[in-house]
């Protein structure tokens, strides 16, 4: 062992930290820059390109204010030879290594071969294929199934140099140079950058001479005229290598138009649309509401997004007959402030300019992307609530269109289907929030038949939030009919899987820039504590929809072997398939939450859904529905009927249209939607029922945590919690010691607004339950339980109950049988070591969604959590529930599963 450490430390020390001279530019040179320093390497200096209007590079501003050296040379050599002024500079800063992360720049060889270690260069291709500055571009024109990026020493050619290390990739379908350069070629190129320079650090690094076989050169990518006869695929292919730069380009109507943003289309049925002439092209296109359909010579399609004229001016595709149709939009007031501030906004980015007129454009003033970026993020700082994407500033270009653009979001105008939101808006939690009041069908806000609404209550004061459409038998033919239109029909049922997960990672996207709305929401309408609301209610809501949109096309069928008569050549697989219009019925303890458990999963599968939240929490529902369509769903696929569940519930369940129903509720209804589905047309149904959760507590436990982690079992979520420990079984000798530690804890609860970020329990869900609580502890006392503390409702306005804490509990009492749904604690005791006793008093439910066990001896809890009748068993923990963690239980909870890859 000591030999070995003698040779590695003899390792390292031939090579210490090395003085490096980094030569390049932009933020993966930045990026470069700053893991070389985290590793200890001395930058002796940074040779980068000078400033452009005034502002610097990111390379170079980083080198500045970390005082290292910059040099700004415009150029290397002149008329082929090298300048002695810019060599002695560099030269005089000592480098023992460059290290070349993206330069633009001839670099002469007097200096690539200058430092002792020599030099060393990234490329976006898997050299030797596709060498040249446009090997990104030309790894999409050539169809490449793999890419990556190549760290190589450097030689006289710049990209022929012995390879030192290679990373690849996938190249996916739809890719365009920046989707590859965002998701690999830039976070793994810095990486494999620095993991170079630790190679050559410790004496390992590589030199592998290049074939010449497979090699290519196919010179710099300039903008050109597309040749239209190919197949869609090439096609797509030359559209998407040329996005964003230099860009393909056609004569349309006389004019140089230029495609960005292509796809693949699977379908062989041309979607309906206003044919387009393409000189050049073996048929017309066709302008539809999803963009410009292009047409192959193998009479296949591809869908382009985004088209550019000459004058950079940019649109969707879908409006390129429109062009000429928009009016100017007049201003108000708040929107002139708006205007102004983004006047000022334009000038600091475009330093260049003396005035910003509404007529200057943003990109003939000098603007790169980066300042498309820095731009967004301004306007996201200015007005959170208006979500702005880069396309947006490429497609108005002068202030005055910014502007229009901008104000026409902020209304909710922008889009081929404007999305029309009667907002009910109020000043709360120190915000504004606004929120959607009506049903949401078919895409769009809409009154319930007859025009029926009815209130919804903050069950923090009492009172009235605002009237909510009441939906009726009739609007759920409706939603239906718009679901199996959407399914049957639209485009979610024609979509490929993956385009279905982009959508659902824009509407986590949205959720997540709508949490603090969506958590206020939450707290007034269902009385959550908001900060709980905004972690666990919204959060994992968010969570929820990310790890199912990852699932979108990875839900797989099988190859099955079997046996058959001669010859033995059969082939049988299996595929998963989308069941078609999916109904939700969700409760109101975890209202946004429980929509996203079982939404996320049936849209992952390419289904459709109608919701139903519970009549008492509708807001954040109607809000999610609102935030489905700013993500760009197609109409019909989500819908949102608040009503009551005795007619828009059981229409869902007797509809012939519905083939699948999943519904979190009381045990009776949960038999109820059981029945109707069987008898309506034998639709799939899943279940997550009551509970009576026992949590079972050993002498030999962590007694802090025991207490800890008991009381969040019964009291998290104010007691409204599915899974929520109805039960605790404690052992006799350390009965008492609990007790006393439960009830001193529970004193020290603070029970008051749930906007007060120092609330720990907020007010019941509502009036109904509070009054079913107090109900529930009354009986308790009658049957000769005793309570220790709390028990009745808080003298102060809304609807707020004390914890309670009941000991002494028999198991044949009512308490110990059935649920509360509340914060109440109930507590039996059991005798020392009985652990066979404890599990049959714990199994003597006809309820099985959760359990717990808290024991230091792991034989013991392996032993009790394999005998517990239930879904779930938590062991020296509770409530920690994941998305990733399949959710359900058994025996009269319920059937079937939520989160997980076993969703059912």
């Amino acid at each position: 062992m000591p030999i070995c450490f003698f040779f590695f430390a003899t390792d390292l020390c031939e090579y210490p930290n090395m003085k490096i001279a980094v030569i390049g530019q932009s933020l993966f040179g930045q990026e470069v820059y700053k893991e070389l320093r985290k590793d200890g390497h001395v930058i002796v200096g940074v040779f980068t390109i000078p400033d452009k209007d005034g502002k610097a590079d990111p390379l170079a501003t980083e080198a500045e204010k970390d005082g290292v050296p910059v040099f700004k040379f415009p150029r290397w050599r002149l008329k082929g030879n090298s300048i002695p002024e810019v060599v002695k500079q560099y030269k005089a800063v000592g480098a023992e290594l460059n290290v070349l992360p993206f330069c633009s720049q001839f670099i002469p060889m007097e200096i690539i071969n200058f430092p002792r270690h020599g030099s060393i260069i990234y490329h976006p291709s898997l050299l030797p294929r596709h060498r040249g500055a446009s090997a990104i571009n030309w790894t999409l024109i050539h169809g490449d199934k793999k890419g990556g990026f190549t760290v190589f020493w450097a030689d006289d050619g710049l990209d022929t140099g012995p390879i030192l290390l290679q990373r690849e990739c996938d190249v996916e379908p739809d890719d365009t140079v920046n989707s590859i350069y965002n998701r690999f070629l830039f976070p793994e190129g810095v990486k494999g950058t620095v993991e170079a320079v630790r190679l050559i650090e410790v004496g390992k690094a590589p030199r592998i001479t290049q074939p010449q076989e497979g090699a290519t050169y196919e010179g710099i990518q300039k903008k050109e005229n597309i040749d239209w006869n190919q197949s869609a695929e090439a096609l797509h292919n030359w559209i998407r290598g040329n996005d964003k730069v230099p860009g393909a380009w056609a004569e349309v109507d006389g004019q140089k138009l230029t495609f960005y943003g292509s796809t693949l289309v699977d379908n062989d049925t041309p979607a309906s649309g206003q044919s387009l002439e393409i000189p050049g092209a073996c048929r017309p296109g066709l302008v539809t509401k999803q963009g410009l359909l292009l047409f192959g010579n193998d009479g296949k399609m591809l869908l382009v997004k985004n088209l550019q004229f000459e004058d950079g001016k940019m649109i969707p595709a879908a409006q390129y007959f429109r062009t000429g149709d928009s009016t100017a939009v007049e201003l108000t007031e708040e929107e002139k402030v708006f205007a102004a501030e983004m006047r000022v906004v334009w000038k600091s980015i475009l330093s260049n300019v003396p005035e910003i007129e509404d007529s200057t454009d943003f990109f003939k003033c000098g603007a790169a992307s980066m300042d498309v970026v820095r731009l967004v993020e301004e306007v996201k700082l200015r007005a959170n609530q208006l979500q702005l994407q880069n396309e947006d500033v490429y497609m108005a270009t002068t202030f005055q269109e910014f502007v229009q653009m901008c104000v026409r979001k902020l209304r909710g105008e922008d889009g081929e289907d404007e999305l029309v939101v009667d907002y009910v808006e109020k000043n709360v939690n120190n915000m504004s929030i606004r929120m959607p009041h009506q049903l949401f069908i078919n895409g769009q806000f809409t009154d319930a038949e007859g025009g029926n609404t009815y209130q919804t209550i903050n069950p923090t004061d009492g009172k009235p939030i605002c009237e909510v459409s009441l939906a009726q038998v009739a609007d759920v033919d409706c939603a239906v009919a718009a679901a199996k239109a959407a399914f049957e029909e639209g485009e979610w049922g024609k979509m490929n899987p993956r385009e279905r997960g982009r959508l659902m990672y824009r509407l986590a996207d949205l959720m997540e820039e709508h949490q603090e709305e969506l958590a206020t929401i939450e707290a007034i309408d269902s009385g959550a504590v908001y900060t709980l609301a905004l972690k666990t209610h919204v959060g994992m809501s968010i969570q929820t929809f990310r790890y199912f949109a990852g699932w979108c096309d990875k839900i797989q069928g099988s190859t099955i072997p079997i046996n058959q008569s001669r010859p033995n050549r059969n082939l049988t697989f299996t595929r998963r398939e989308p069941v078609g219009v999916c109904a939700i019925v969700i409760p109101w303890n975890y209202p946004l939450m429980m929509l996203a458990w079982k939404t996320a999963a049936c849209l992952a599968a390419g289904n459709t859904v109608v919701v139903k939240p519970a009549q008492v929490t509708p807001l954040t529902a109607l809000k999610f529905a609102e935030l489905t369509a700013k993500a760009g769903f197609p109409r019909g696929v989500v819908n949102i009927l608040p009503g009551s569940g005795s007619s828009v519930g059981q229409r869902l369940s007797d509809h012939p249209d519905v083939r699948k129903l999943g519904f979190t509720g009381s045990t009776q209804i949960g038999k109820q939607i059981m029945k109707s589905c069987a008898v309506s047309n034998v639709k799939k149904v899943s279940l997550e029922l009551g509970g009576k959760s026992p949590l079972i507590i050993f002498s030999d436990c962590d007694m802090d945590k025991a207490v800890r982690m008991g009381m969040s079992s019964v009291f998290f979520n104010k007691g409204e919690n599915c899974i929520a420990a109805g039960r605790l079984f404690v052992e006799e000798s350390i009965h008492d010691q609990f007790v006393h530690r439960v009830v001193e804890e529970v004193k020290k609860m603070k029970i008051g607004d749930p906007l007060d970020r120092s609330t720990d329990h907020g007010p019941q869900n509502h009036k109904a339950h509070l009054d079913k609580l107090v109900q529930y502890c009354e009986t308790g006392v009658k049957e000769g339980a005793r309570l220790l503390y709390g028990g009745k409702q808080v003298d102060r306005p809304g609807f707020f109950f004390e914890p309670a804490v009941f000991t002494d509990v028999q198991d044949n009492m009512y308490v110990a049988q059935e649920e509360s749904f509340g914060p109440v604690m109930i507590i039996s005791k059991f005798k020392d070591s009985d652990v066979d006793g404890v599990l049959k008093r714990a199994n003597d439910t006809e309820y099985g969604l959760a359990s717990g066990v808290f024991t230091r001896d792991i034989s013991k809890a392996l032993y009790v959590s394999e005998r517990l009748e239930a879904g779930t068993v938590f062991i020296n923990t509770y409530n920690k529930t994941d998305v990733a963690a399949p959710f359900g239980g058994f025996k009269q909870s319920g059937f079937g599963k939520d989160l997980g890859e076993s969703t059912t």
